[in-house]
C-alpha cells in the first residue's frame, strides 16, 4: 500500500515544488501574465495570493468581517430617562447637567453606581423625607432606613407603592430589580430580597439619588433610624 503525500510539498502550494505540465498563470520570460490568466481575466480580491516570508507557502487571503460591538454593552450606556417616553415628569439633558453634580447624573441619568461607604446618606440618622434628587418625588421614610452593612443607604419599604419603578437588569452577567423614580426615571439602585421584616424586602439606593427633607430642622443632625440589622454580605448595587 501507498500513502500519498506524505514528506512531500504539495505541488499547487509550495512554490519549491517543480511545476506541472500544462498552461501556466505567469509566463516565464517577460513576467507577464500567461495565456490562462488573461483567458480568466483579472482575479478577485479575495482570491488574490501574497508570500508571508521566502520559506513559506503561498497562501490565500481570505476578506475580513468588521467587528461589531455587541447591543449588550452599548445599553449599559443608555441613560435611564432621556429614551423613555412614559415618564411623567422630563427635564432635558442640559437642565440637569447644571442642576446636578457630575456624581448625581452619572448615577441618576447613566446608571451608575456610587463607592461603597462614600455615600452622603450612607450613615445618615436624621429624622425625615427621603426624596428624587431629580425631581423631589417622597421615596422613602427615615423610620425604614436600617443599617444593612452593604456601604448604600437601605431601605425596608417604600413611602407609597406608587413611588418606585422596578425593572429587569441583566448588566454585569447577572438578573437584579432595577428600582428607578415612578415620576422622572431616574436610577435609585436595586431592590433585594434579604432585607428584615416586616417586608424582607432591601432597597438598596444610591446616596447621589437622593435629597433629604429633616422633620424639623432644629433636630435635623439627631434622632434614631431603625436598628433592625440585616444579614451581612450583601450584594452590591
Amino acid at each position: 500500500m501507498f500513502i500519498f503525500g506524505v514528506g512531500r510539498r504539495c505541488p499547487g502550494i509550495s512554490r519549491h515544488a517543480p511545476r506541472a505540465a500544462g498552461p501556466s498563470l505567469r509566463s516565464r520570460g517577460a513576467g507577464g501574465p500567461g495565456p490562462l490568466a488573461r483567458s480568466l481575466g483579472p482575479l478577485p480580491c479575495a482570491l488574490r495570493r501574497r508570500r508571508c516570508s521566502p520559506r513559506s507557502a503561498w497562501r490565500w487571503r481570505l476578506p475580513q468581517e468588521p467587528q461589531l460591538l455587541p447591543l449588550f454593552f452599548a445599553s449599559r450606556f443608555v441613560g435611564s430617562c432621556r429614551d423613555k417616553k412614559d415618564c411623567k415628569v422630563v427635564f432635558s439633558q442640559e437642565e440637569l447637567r447644571k442642576r446636578l453634580t457630575p456624581l448625581q447624573y452619572h448615577v441618576t441619568q447613566e446608571k451608575g453606581t456610587e463607592s461603597a461607604f462614600e455615600g452622603e446618606y450612607t450613615h445618615h440618622k436624621a429624622q425625615g423625607i427621603y426624596k428624587c434628587v431629580v425631581c423631589g418625588t417622597p421615596l422613602f421614610k427615615s423610620e425604614t432606613k436600617f443599617d444593612s452593612n452593604s456601604g448604600w443607604p437601605s431601605f425596608y419599604d417604600v413611602i407609597s407603592p406608587d413611588a418606585i419603578a422596578f425593572n429587569d437588569d441583566f448588566s454585569y452577567g447577572m438578573h437584579r430589580i432595577e428600582i428607578s423614580c415612578s415620576q422622572c426615571g431616574a436610577h435609585l439602585g436595586h431592590i433585594f430580597d434579604d432585607g428584615p421584616r416586616p417586608t424582607g424586602k432591601r432597597y438598596c439606593t444610591n446616596s447621589a439619588s437622593l435629597s433629604f427633607k429633616p422633620a424639623d430642622k432644629n433636630n435635623a443632625g439627631e434622632g434614631s433610624v431603625n436598628a433592625s440589622p440585616a444579614p451581612t454580605g450583601k450584594a452590591e448595587l
